[in-house]
């Protein structure tokens, strides 16, 4: 992200700070209740001291903190199973705080009570700055989380996590990131446009790959990698407004004509995507939620004014929500009842009915730089 979309993010958010609420704290020492249906984890980057990552657990409902993760140096996001039985994280922390020996780890915590109960040492490489949810990732039957690095040679990290050991490393050149694609496999956007596969063996190692054609032109219209999935469909998209979508059910994966997110008069008003996580889908209701700004080239990462709403069956737009603050993220809980949770980058969360789009609340003093957002897996849903 853009230094400059964060501080505009921060300027026009603080300005509203003095009619909203502080999130109400109390000290004690309590074990969590099974998960509401609008909980959920907002992942502090600390931006200006970003040694010391945070996620906080919030019910936005309530707008209360539940909890807290220390998570380490450039944080990025949790890992969460299906059933929530435990919480993952990929972490980073030098030997003298900012310096020294690095160390890359997968620690494990306990969802009730949030206490740390092990870790996996891996290399240490893992993808660290300002990146989508897709720098890991669980594979669909939740038995390996897949960590992407960087250092710049590319390559994944498995760590079986029932097992709770390192299966290896994979190298995958000229491709990048985690996107699950069924049990024990998971796909990557690589640099020509096409989409690779790999497929793990029991013990986790790899089995077999295949790469597509190319399905988009990085060169003419690149996408944007922070796709949204509900079922066996990834959604991508690109910078130029076009929705492309990727067909996961089968290990050679299959792809549809892209379709616009824009018309011709949004185009000339240059209204365009953009912000860290700018995609999220309700799956009950096939609605897709985009982040939306007004901005020329290279502003794909500068906060949102505006959630747009689509209808994925018909492919049209339904509605749109004006934004009470701009935003860098959004998130879309998965009940009969749905909330949207914003990011906006700033110590400021918003929460809005997904429905209506009415503005229910505001929570201040999350952090410094909240940037993602996760709904909590709830079992009811």
């Amino acid at each position: 992200m853009h230094i400059r979309s964060v501080l505009l993010a921060c300027a026009l958010t603080l300005a509203a700070r003095a009619a909203t609420a502080a999130i109400p704290e109390e000290m004690g020492v309590t074990k969590l209740p099974a998960p509401g249906p609008h909980w959920f984890w907002a992942s502090d980057f600390t931006l200006f001291n970003d040694v010391d990552g945070r996620a906080f657990l919030i019910d936005a409902d309530e707008g209360r903190l539940l909890g807290m993760l220390a998570t380490g140096v450039v944080f990025g996001k949790l890992d969460l199973p299906r059933d929530y039985r435990a919480i993952y994280s990929a972490e980073t922390y030098y030997s003298r705080g900012s310096r020294g020996e690095r160390t890359d780890v997968v620690s494990f915590y306990d969802p009730v009570s949030l206490d740390f109960t092990g870790e996996v040492i891996i290399p240490p490489r893992r993808q660290t700055g300002l990146l989508p949810p897709s720098v890991s990732a669980l594979t669909d039957d939740d038995r390996y989380l897949i960590i992407y690095n960087f250092n710049p040679a590319q390559s994944v990290s498995v760590v079986d996590v029932g097992n709770r050991k390192f299966a290896g490393e994979i190298t995958t050149p000229g491709c990048a990131l985690v996107y699950p694609s069924g049990p024990g496999r998971f796909g990557q956007l690589c640099q020509d446009g096409s989409w690779q596969t790999i497929e793990l063996r029991d013990d986790g190692t790899e089995a077999k790959r295949a790469q597509s054609k190319p399905f988009f032109d990085p060169m003419k219209d690149p996408l944007t990698e922070k796709g949204v999935r509900v079922g066996d469909r990834w959604y991508f998209a690109s910078r130029g407004g076009q929705m492309y979508e990727v067909d996961v059910s089968k290990v050679a994966p299959s792809f549809t004509a892209p379709w616009s997110l824009v018309s011709d008069a949004d185009r000339a008003a240059t209204w365009a995507g953009g912000g860290h996580q700018h995609l999220a889908i309700h799956a009950r209701s096939g609605r897709l939620y985009s982040l939306m700004h007004k901005g020329g080239v290279d502003t794909h990462k500068d906060p949102g004014t505006e959630i747009w709403v689509y209808d994925l069956a018909k492919r049209n737009r339904v509605q749109r929500i004006v934004l009470e603050h701009p935003a860098v993220s959004i998130e879309v809980t998965q009940d009969d009842a749905p909330v949207l949770i914003i990011a906006t980058a700033t110590p400021i969360l918003d929460v809005y009915d997904a429905v209506s789009g009415q503005h229910k609340r505001t929570i201040e003093d999350v952090g410094q730089t909240a940037l993602l957002i996760q709904a909590v897996p709830v079992k009811s849903r």
